[in-house]
């Protein structure tokens, strides 16, 4: 398959720029689809086309998908409170951009299409860890836009043969990650923990969340592309860990003797969240390879190297 060329939707983001990457160190040629909203120009590795542009554009799309062979879809918005304040946006993008790329595809022969869905879809769970099999009942307008995505990709594979697959990231960290008022936990943390201010976590702490390196969901990510598996697969670690236990892990990392303060809970947070993985190492040979202090220890060294640290 390498020497093929694949087009990265939002490879100039978080992900998509380490996907990218990944794909031209494997052999393959990059095309990257992104409209900059929350992704670089210099996220965009060396070798790699760029088009600006939006996902949900026709006519663009369109043009971005001239000789391509297969598609690795991230475009979205990714942001739960970024999808509450602004439900409008996250659905064109992360329902109609979907849409437009799997209509697209099928339409220019297309051959594999990777989607990024998100184990927001799950919502709230009592029996973790969380199976592919689990219900879907997203609580927050963000999984609902995944999960309605996560529809059509099956849809499109059902009625029109195209071949599809979803992968459901749990929480993803690591170098590049967004900074700003939808950023992640763990670089609000970080950041915090680097520039001696407090870690707030909002509500107790004990909530629990499953974090994956960003390297292996690149590694995930070409996995499933080089695979023919269809339907969907959680692409986390199956460890989980409190809120409360991260933030004491950022501070030991860092060596930072910031404070840890609580606030109001989160509306729309899920309580606790952990992946099962049996069916990712067993249908496409996936496992990560990064536990979470090696992975907090690297996107560290980014911080610091990035100047993001405040020094």
């Amino acid at each position: 398959m390498p020497s093929s060329v694949v087009l990265v939707t939002g490879g100039a983001g978080f992900i998509g720029s380490h996907t990218a990457r990944l794909l031209l160190d494997r052999g393959y040629r990059v095309v990257v689809l992104d409209n900059l909203y929350s992704g670089s120009r210099s996220n965009v590795p060396e070798g790699a086309e760029l088009v600006v542009g939006d996902v949900a554009d026709r006519e663009t799309l369109a043009r971005a998908l001239r000789g391509v062979d297969h598609v690795v879809h991230l475009a979205a918005i990714v942001s739960v409170d970024e999808a509450r304040e602004d439900p409008w946006s996250t659905l064109r993008t992360n329902v109609l951009g979907t849409l437009n790329v799997l209509e697209q595809s099928y339409r220019h022969g297309v051959g594999r299409v990777v989607y990024a869905s998100s184990c927001a879809v799950y919502g709230e769970q009592e029996v973790l860890p969380i199976t592919e099999e689990a219900p879907l009942r997203p609580i927050n307008i963000y999984g609902a836009s995944k999960l309605s995505g996560e529809a059509l990709v099956h849809a499109y594979r059902e009625e029109k043969g195209l071949s599809t697959v979803a992968l459901r990231y749990f929480n993803v960290y690591g170098p590049g990650m967004r900074g700003g008022p939808y950023a992640g936990v763990v670089y609000k943390f970080l950041t915090a923990a680097l520039r001696g201010e407090p870690l707030t976590i909002h509500g107790d702490g004990e909530q629990t969340r499953d974090f994956v390196y960003v390297a292996d969901v690149a590694r995930a990510n070409l996995a499933a592309l080089e695979s023919d598996a269809g339907g969907a697969f959680n692409i986390g670690t199956g460890v989980s860990i409190t809120i409360k236990r991260l933030a004491e892990m950022v501070l030991e990392v860092t060596g930072s003797r910031s404070p840890i303060v609580h606030s109001d809970p989160r509306p729309g947070d899920i309580r606790h969240s952990r992946a099962s993985i049996s069916r990712a190492r067993r249908l496409l040979g996936w496992e990560p390879l990064t536990d979470l202090k090696m992975g907090l220890e690297k996107t560290v060294e980014w911080l610091r190297g990035s100047g993001l640290d405040g020094s």
